[in-house]
């Protein structure tokens, strides 16, 4: 059965079709029926993943190719979670590089490919995207076995298979010059260039957890592969924590995937993935093993995160108006939970029992988890977020990045002028075909913090940024993160188009008419760099001349709206984003236990 068994991981930078091509395998495997009706992008099932057509977290199906099994490992391809690509590589023999057909190689294909051979895993090439006008196949393939060269790939690595692939139109062909029907050639190269998963079924039971799943009629779920032995439902076995620990269990159910569904099986052996029932403690990176013979398996490590910020507990005047979960301790709880899951986030307590320092790869990775919580009902109120800053023989350090941004010719001096003061050292500039220009720069991850709304500004829209961590360098100093101010609320009230009217000359507003605000709350920039204290509740009086209705019709400027990431890019140190399931808004940083500000994220952060 082993010999039978395929384990490919797709992997590729974000937005190069890796779940699209799930959903084509899938479509194309007979697990559904003809007239069946199915959403695109399958395994993106998660809410947060379908409205931002990204892919969070890693998931695994499954499909028969003949006589086959081919389990198949769709990771995400966006830079802050590579903590979930990092983690389920170990489930896999092979790997699938997606690579998009025009944009060919970029920063996240860089870092997946260096983990796949981390693990010694050898890539399978898709160059995808083969229906766009402007696909440029041969100069991307190139190019891929430049990045091979240069991340020191071994001899069996370089002679990688190339296949030519639309997974839209859902073909693959060996020739990029002659379109394909159908998916089988990439199939059959699955079966023939993926080496079936060693390990033996007569050695100690050894199952690695990647992955945590919870099902309400099956409690919590844990998937991963077995390297060697049997399991079967209602066996006792050992769970090996990460530090080597061993407690007792007993498996519930024992499910094989296929296709979305989950079966139950009365047995699997070594080299295939399954999901355990029945080991309720169980957490990522254990070893369901042996009673009698235990045999851990090394722990699943991920890299450090490189971004920091304070999650505390909701003390505004509206606090607990709207949201059901407010205190410490649930806060606590929740990013307990997450942690379990997330091998990428770490929380550490601070002075403040109502305080807490969460840290992970990245803003929109911490941005994702804020967001979670606020739909499962949870009020909080978050810092800006900071880089990790650490020392290294006496010298301070910060994380950089490599990012890589596409913008239309006529604004490139533009976004030049706004990379300086960020501190980016410009590493290339090549022209692109449609008008198109690539940059690639090394960047500060901090100087990327609000960067993406001001290249949208100064592109009008069409500007591109992609980015991934690439080592730590010298901490550059402080620098200023928005040239205008905070204008502040001086009264708690409702907001007037008198007020705003007259208001709006001085900078740009985050509300229109007719929202509640507080005193302290932030609601627009200033045009000039100092904070200044506003009343934008302020109404129209009533004279024996006219109605205080009179000339309501004002002309107002449409606000900026502030949703949570572009809140978290705009504050500063003194600021926090009040997050509730129904609102964001910002305010100044607020007097915690004691009457005193904490110090500054940055220190905190600070590792040695």
């Amino acid at each position: 059965m082993r010999e039978r068994i395929r384990n490919v991981a797709i992997i590729a930078h974000v937005d190069h079709g890796k779940t699209t091509l799930v959903d084509a395998m899938l479509r194309q495997s007979g697990l559904f029926r003809a007239n069946q009706a199915l959403e695109e992008r399958l395994m993106d099932s998660n809410e947060l993943e379908r409205e931002r057509g990204i892919t969070i977290l890693a998931k695994n199906t499954a499909i028969h190719y003949g006589p086959y099994k081919i389990n198949v490992i769709d990771t995400p391809g966006h830079a802050d979670f590579g903590g979930e690509v990092e983690r389920v590589l170990r489930m896999a023999d092979g790997a699938l590089l997606v690579v998009d057909a025009f944009e060919g190689p970029m920063p996240q294909t860089r870092f997946v490919l260096r983990k796949a051979f981390e693990v010694g895993l050898r890539p399978l090439v898709v160059v995808n995207k083969m229906d766009v006008p402007n696909a440029r196949p041969r100069e991307v393939v190139d190019e891929v076995l430049d990045l091979f060269i240069e991340l020191g790939a071994d001899e069996a690595q370089i002679e990688f298979p190339v296949l030519y692939a639309s997974a839209r139109q859902g073909w693959a062909s060996p020739d990029p010059d002659r379109p394909g029907d159908s998916l089988q050639p990439l199939l059959e190269a699955i079966v023939r260039e993926v080496p079936p998963p060693s390990g033996d079924p007569d050695q100690p039971l050894q199952v690695l957890v990647t992955t945590l799943d919870y099902n309400d009629y099956l409690g919590r779920i844990a998937i991963g592969r077995i390297f060697n032995g049997v399991v079967r439902p209602g066996m006792a076995v050992a769970v090996a924590s990460r530090a080597g620990e061993l407690r007792p269990g007993k498996i519930g159910r024992v499910l094989s995937f296929l296709g979305l569904k989950r079966e139950e099986v009365t047995q699997a052996a070594a080299g295939d993935i399954v999901g355990l029932t029945g080991l309720e403690a169980i957490e990522i990176g254990e070893t369901v093993t042996d009673p009698e013979r235990p045999s851990p398996l090394p722990a699943i490590r991920v890299e450090a995160p490189t971004i920091g910020m304070y999650f505390m507990v909701n003390d505004s005047p509206f606090s607990g108006q709207e949201g059901r979960f407010v205190t410490g301790r649930q806060l606590r709880e929740r990013l307990w939970r997450e942690m379990q899951t997330d091998v990428a986030l770490q929380v550490e307590p601070t002075d403040s029992p109502d305080t807490l320092e969460v840290r992970g790869r990245g803003e929109l990775h911490l941005a994702i988890l804020i967001e979670k919580m606020r739909r499962e009902g949870y009020e909080l109120q978050v810092s800006r977020p900071l880089p990790i800053l650490r020392e290294r023989d006496g010298r301070l350090e910060e994380p950089y990045e490599e990012a890589v941004l596409y913008v239309p010719a006529d604004s490139v001096g533009a976004v030049m002028e706004r990379l300086g003061p960020r501190h980016a050292t410009v590493l290339e500039v090549e022209p692109q075909s449609g008008g198109m220009v690539r940059i690639r720069a090394h960047v500060p991850s901090r100087g990327l913090i609000g960067f993406r709304s001001e290249l949208l500004s100064e592109t009008r829209g069409y500007g591109i940024l992609y980015h991934v961590f690439d080592l730590y360098g010298p901490y550059v100093g402080e620098w200023r993160s928005r040239p205008g101010g905070a204008m502040v609320a001086t009264e708690t009230g409702t907001t007037t188009a008198y007020a705003i009217e007259n208001l709006q000359e001085r900078g740009t507003l985050f509300f229109g008419p007719g929202v509640r605000v507080y005193a302290g709350q932030v609601v627009g920039e200033h045009s000039r760099p100092q904070d200044i204290q506003v009343n934008i509740c302020k109404e129209k009086r009533l004279t024996n001349m006219r109605a205080s209705t009179a000339d309501v019709a004002a002309k107002l400027e449409p606000p900026r709206i502030m949703d949570l990431e572009r809140a978290l890019e705009w504050i500063n140190d003194d600021e926090v984003v009040e997050v509730t399931p129904s609102s964001v808004r910002i305010r100044k940083w607020p007097r915690l236990a004691g009457g005193a500000r904490p110090s500054a994220v940055a220190q905190t952060t600070r590792l040695s």
